[in-house]
């Protein structure tokens, strides 16, 4: 079976898919993986077709959050629309170049792609990272995930999803007319999407349990680990480790451009707190002069480099929140937008991390002393990691292809 893979994104976006590609791969079947052409190196490396899509999430990305504020995700969507446009294209190219059986969609091509599987007869399944659909057991995830109550959560999930919908519209009729299917509401386009093929969430049912008033067709299946990549020997990075465990601070794709201000107050931080750190660079450019108690490092896969450290300081995007509790160690959350709140909360409430917190060096500090010192969160954090290091999230995935 030729399977294509289309997902959209930022690092944390993407790695999950390279993992499920593999699978896919060695259940005897044709994957190709399409996404952002600066992923091309990390995903041929594995040895998976890759082929691009237009659009670049992180100039929308550092536009949206430029100033930050409460409006900064008032920015992205008002930012969203050309990239959806750009994504609908690129993805129809990739179907028209591959002529798929089964269409493996993610989150942000997800509406697009329902209309281009329809129109070209191919089976396809949602593959999300984030529970986007309403449920009164938790507020909308891409609003950050507050509760308003049962009631409450599910008139809030409604409500974004209409948003969500609306951002998208203009680009599902114009597809749909390039395609020439028939013109249909949004709501019915919903209900076929949500109910007549499934959506798989690369989530662990230990994180986020399958919520009861979901329909059986949404599912959570484990989570999807990016594939290994080959070892490679850091002699910086193995000297630091060798000195005992140190924290790990990185925010991934949060705060592109502003690393000098991030060091200043991370700096500050973990000298006030006493410990040791690795920094890794991220779109921010997080670095400091390295020392006896401070080490920068670019990218280092998670799987490698999270078993071997005390803690995880970082954003709450859902891949980072996934390695960390793979690896059983405890976080620090310092969430900023769209879902990481959703995450942040989640691990407190799990009891894997303190409360979130803002990145203000007093703030940090003070989370950095307790979750080195509290045994508790890393006692959760080490029976989270334990079941979920049972689960393999590829397996439905692979049962519904066949």
């Amino acid at each position: 079976m030729r399977v294509l893979i289309v997902t959209s994104g930022s690092m944390g976006d993407v790695a999950p898919y390279t993992g499920l590609a593999v699978r896919i791969r060695e259940a005897g079947h044709s994957v190709t993986l399409a996404t952002h052409e600066p992923f091309r190196p990390m995903i041929e490396r594995l040895g998976l077709a890759f082929t691009p899509i237009p659009g670049d999430l992180r100039t929308t990305l550092e536009q949206a959050v430029d100033g930050g504020g409460p409006r900064a995700l008032a920015r992205m969507y008002a930012l969203a629309r050309p990239l959806i446009a750009q994504l609908a294209a690129g993805l129809l190219a990739a179907v028209e170049q591959h002529r798929p059986d089964a269409l493996l969609l993610s989150t942000l091509v997800a509406p697009l792609g329902y209309q281009v599987a329809e129109a070209f007869g191919i089976r396809r399944a949602s593959v999300f990272l984030q529970p986007i659909h309403p449920s009164r057991e938790f507020g909308p995830v891409l609003t950050g995930g507050r509760s308003f109550g049962p009631l409450g959560n599910l008139a809030a999930g409604a409500l974004t999803f209409r948003a969500v919908e609306s951002l998208y519209a203009p680009t599902i009729r114009n597809l749909r007319r390039q395609l020439s299917l028939p013109a249909q509401s949004l709501q019915a386009l919903r209900h076929h999407q949500e109910f007549q093929e499934p959506t798989f969430h690369g989530i662990s049912p230990a994180v986020v349990p399958h919520p009861a008033d979901w329909h059986p067709s949404l599912q959570m299946t484990g989570y999807w680990w990016p594939a290994p990549t080959p070892p490679g020997a850091d002699a910086r990075l193995e000297a630091f480790l060798a000195g005992g465990k140190p924290v790990f601070i990185g925010f991934g794709s949060m705060a592109p451009g502003r690393g000098a201000e991030l060091a200043e107050i991370v700096v500050t931080a973990v000298r006030r707190a006493g410990v040791r750190a690795v920094l890794q660079a991220g779109w921010s450019g997080l670095a400091a002069a390295d020392s006896d108690d401070l080490l920068s490092i670019g990218e280092v896969p998670h799987e490698r480099l999270f078993p071997r450290v005390a803690a995880v300081v970082h954003h709450c995007g859902a891949g980072t929140t996934a390695a960390g509790l793979r690896a059983g160690i405890p976080a620090i959350a310092v969430p900023r937008l769209a879902d990481q709140p959703f995450w942040a909360r989640r691990l407190h409430r799990l009891g894997a991390a303190p409360p979130p917190i803002p990145l203000k060096a007093e703030a940090l500090t003070a989370a950095l002393r307790e979750v080195t010192t509290n045994p508790h969160y890393a006692a959760r954090a080490q029976a989270l990691g334990a079941r979920i290091r049972t689960e393999d999230g590829t397996a439905p995935i692979l049962d519904w292809l066949g």
